[in-house]
């Protein structure tokens, strides 16, 4: 019945309705961008709840509408200090929970947007003036909190400069555009096609979603050599098939990667070596990459790599940065167009920033 208290728990590229504010009494959003908080937030919601349940409390949620779209990790400034500001305003004052709903910039329906999330006990007004209080300050800003996006041809001329590889550890380029997470084939090929037309070696991809090449490597054995055709099978976004001859590494049937928070399913995980030294990483169930098990799973070493090129937008660094001697972020072609102003939105509010301009 209307009593009962609702609590709801939700991932931070969500789209938010006042419809949902209105019925739900506590609203909040994973703090974390790569996601390594959920159950944190599931404790703090279930706190809420239930002090609400025992009379304690009466949770009231109230939202403001930042103006704006984007990407923002919360791993670098000025967003991890803007989370690190959220967390001291809870607990004090009437302020039960602080959240930033940083909304899915692909998704485009009217509800599109970078939101601040206040619950309080009780007190919708003060939850109001908090929430536009920190949306303000944070549309403030704007131009400071978007991740730098690389050429490939910038990020790989920055990646042969830095010692990668060896105890240093590898220069890690995230593919963002072509991270099945958000919705991409994971199959693109134009970052594999530039190395090799650059002569790139003592370099990893992974992972590529190829599940006719890794059958085909399956049949073939480990050990074997053979002229395949890999990835770019899904359209235009996924670019040219790339022919060339491999030797079929280790195969890892039935694979799957742990990270922080759980772990994905790989399918069937194929190693395949290319003479000029780029290893691929091929793989049978669609999904981004999280961890360096991808590597390990099929016998490559990710620390030994100068290079490592991981499809993910930023759910690998949990996993990579502790083994990384930079992350360098890449703005290749593929479904993800990291600028946001380039995406064709129709349903979208065009005065958001910064689609106004």
């Amino acid at each position: 019945g209307p009593a009962v208290p609702i609590g709801v728990e939700l991932d931070l590229h969500c789209h938010l309705t006042q419809q949902l504010i209105t019925a739900a009494d506590a609203v909040l959003t994973y703090k974390e961008y790569p996601h390594t908080d959920p159950p944190e937030r599931a404790v703090e919601l279930f706190q809420i709840i239930a002090d609400a349940a025992a009379g304690k409390t009466k949770p009231v949620t109230s939202m403001v509408d930042c103006g704006m779209i984007g990407v923002y990790h919360t791993t670098r400034e000025p967003v991890k200090s803007f989370v690190a500001k959220m967390q001291a305003l809870e607990g004090k004052d009437g302020v039960l929970s602080v959240s930033l709903e940083h909304g899915f910039p692909w998704g485009d329906v009217p509800d599109l947007g970078t939101r601040v999330l206040v619950v309080t006990d009780n007190q919708p007004a003060k939850g109001v003036a908090l929430a536009k209080q920190l949306g303000d300050a944070f549309y403030a800003m704007r131009d400071h909190v978007q991740p730098t996006y690389h050429t490939i041809d910038e990020a790989l001329d920055e990646a042969l400069t830095t010692a990668g590889g060896g105890p240093q550890g590898p220069v890690v380029l995230a593919d963002v555009a072509d991270n099945s997470g958000g919705g991409a084939p994971n199959d693109s090929t134009f970052i594999l096609r530039r190395m090799l037309e650059r002569g790139i070696g003592n370099a990893a991809i992974g992972c590529i979603w190829d599940p006719v090449v890794v059958a085909v490597a399956m049949e073939l054995g480990e050990g074997v050599e053979a002229d395949l055709r890999i990835g770019g099978k899904m359209g235009p976004m996924s670019g040219d098939p790339v022919d060339l001859r491999v030797r079929v590494g280790r195969i890892a049937p039935n694979a799957s990667q742990v990270f922080a928070g759980g772990a994905a399913k790989l399918g069937d995980s194929v190693a395949l070596h290319a003479p000029n030294g780029i290893d691929l990483v091929v793989i049978t169930h669609r999904t981004q990459t999280f961890s360096p098990h991808v590597f390990t799973n099929v016998g490559i070493d990710p620390r030994q790599k100068q290079i490592l090129v991981v499809k993910s937008m930023q759910h690998f660094y949990a996993g990579f940065a502790p083994i990384a001697a930079k992350i360098l972020y890449v703005s290749a072609p593929g479904a993800l167009v990291p600028e946001m102003a380039q995406i064709p939105y129709r349903h979208a509010n065009p005065k958001l920033w910064p689609l106004q301009g």
